[in-house]
């Protein structure tokens, strides 16, 4: 029994120096925890980066009194608080000024009321953490005076008034097409061309609503006079400074072009989609849908599924003008995507539509992105409009054209016919986004179903490819 005792006495005190050790042990790891969350929150500090946005320039919503402005987050950190500054005097606004605050997120869009008609203000979109407050470029705007803003009216000019498809000239709503889903005004003549899909014809429309058939064909693929040769499905059309027409053949996967004395040749491609640059008779394009002519006669062309701009020379020479190119083997039609850079990082997807402004700048709708790409001459590229961090700016852009004095008029196949002026301001002249149907009317009144193409007249009218109504609709837009 004494053993006993001595061993219970011998395991009390092991137990109570394990209890000691284990609290010494325990109080010595919070000891260290909590140094190396100090030490840790301190590096975490040292090296949390102030945030890096821009400010979206392009801005809706413009009246006498009211702006919505959006910015973005360039790189991930953590934010603490985002939003618009915003100052009629001092021409690097900060929070220190006028702030309007949004959710905290990646990208951000400020409705600012109750500003002064015709004043100026200086904006900013600033995000802040506990490392300080980036701030972006300036935006400076001039309010109008007033409330009147750019309204387009919409009539149905060419086609059935009922949207019915089918194929008769005629003059107004007397003719009939059946899916035009290109339109194109060639000032030397003052003619609008027009794509009529399923009808495998391309016609013209005088500015008093008459059209005219110049070839109508069954599906194929001949050269020679206009009434001899054949398209297969053609698309986007051009016209250089003497009047000759390039013609993106999408069925056919060719460039042709329609001379001034009415014969047609083949300037680019074989008939096989693919991708091969070179000697324009060996070239392969994938499905083309656009094209646009330089001063010099250069061609370029919206190769839509192989995602690039291809460019053709006037000696026949097909290149890559700008686009990222597949590498190791994979088709060229496995590269989609979405980047700015130069001519040979920068990535479309989708691209169906180009035009060129005064200075050479070519600019394509990026259908998939969401977004209109500026292009230089020296090939970099450029969001000038949406894009995937602005999404819902401009939907889904099918066409555009720029008129003189360099307003850009662009098509949401989602329904909407937009305006952004040379300002950068985006206005809304007709339809809405979601909606279909077939009404003319005044501003939102008005319904579209799938609009494809724009044209722009020399008096400054807009006339619109709709294609699911079978009818090409006239936009006149007026300051109301």
């Amino acid at each position: 029994m004494p053993g006993s005792r001595i061993g219970r006495t011998d395991v009390t005190q092991n137990i109570t120096h394990m209890k000691k050790t284990l609290q010494g042990s325990f109080l010595i790891f919070l000891f260290i925890a909590a140094i190396a969350t100090i030490t840790g929150c301190s590096k975490d500090k040292a090296t949390l980066a102030v945030p890096t946005v821009e400010i979206n320039p392009i801005v809706r919503g413009l009246t006498s009194t009211t702006i919505t402005v959006a910015g973005r987050g360039t790189a991930a950190n953590i934010i603490n608080e985002n939003g618009i500054c915003f100052s009629p005097a001092n021409k690097t606004p900060t929070i220190a000024d006028i702030k309007v605050t949004d959710t905290v997120g990646g990208r951000w869009e400020v409705n600012l009321t109750g500003l002064n008609p015709g004043s100026t203000y200086y904006f900013r979109a600033y995000a802040t953490n506990d490392a300080g407050t980036g701030y972006s470029d300036v935006l400076t705007i001039t309010m109008p005076s007033n409330n009147a803003v750019p309204t387009g009216t919409v009539v149905t000019f060419a086609g059935s008034v009922s949207g019915t498809g089918g194929y008769a000239e005629g003059t107004g709503t007397g003719a009939l097409f059946n899916g035009p889903q290109n339109i194109t005004y060639n000032p030397l003549n003052s003619l609008l061309y027009v794509s009529d899909t399923y009808n495998n014809a391309i016609r013209t429309i005088t500015t008093g609503g008459a059209t005219a058939t110049i070839n109508v064909s069954p599906i194929g693929y001949a050269d020679g006079a206009l009434s001899a040769a054949s398209f297969y499905g053609p698309r986007g059309m051009s016209f250089d400074a003497q009047g000759n027409a390039y013609v993106a053949d999408l069925g056919n996967n060719i460039i042709r072009k329609i001379s001034t004395t009415g014969t047609v040749s083949t300037i680019a491609g074989n008939t096989i989609s693919g991708y091969v640059n070179g000697d324009a008779a060996k070239a392969e394009f994938y499905n083309p849908t656009a094209t646009v002519v330089d001063p010099s006669g250069n061609v370029y062309v919206a190769d839509r599924t192989n995602n690039l701009i291809r460019k053709i020379t006037s000696s026949g020479i097909v290149s890559k003008f700008v686009g990222y190119e597949a590498k190791g083997g994979y088709s060229q039609i496995t590269v989609p995507g979405y980047l700015d850079g130069d001519a040979s990082t920068a990535i479309f997807n989708y691209p169906v539509a180009l035009a060129m402004d005064n200075a050479g700048n070519i600019y394509v709708a990026d259908y998939k992105n969401k977004a209109i790409r500026k292009v230089t001459a020296a090939g970099n590229v450029t969001t000038y409009a949406g894009g995937l961090n602005y999404p819902d700016l401009i939907g889904n852009p099918s066409s555009l054209a720029i008129d003189a004095q360099g307003n850009m008029f662009i098509v949401d196949s989602n329904g909407r016919i937009l305006e952004i002026t040379n300002q950068k301001v985006l206005y809304v002249l007709a339809g809405a986004s979601g909606t279909t149907g077939l009404q003319d009317g005044v501003g939102a009144a008005a319904r579209f179903s799938n609009p494809q193409s724009i044209a722009i007249d020399g008096q400054g009218n807009l006339y619109v490819a709709d294609y699911n109504n079978n009818v090409i609709r006239k936009v006149t837009v007026a300051v109301q």
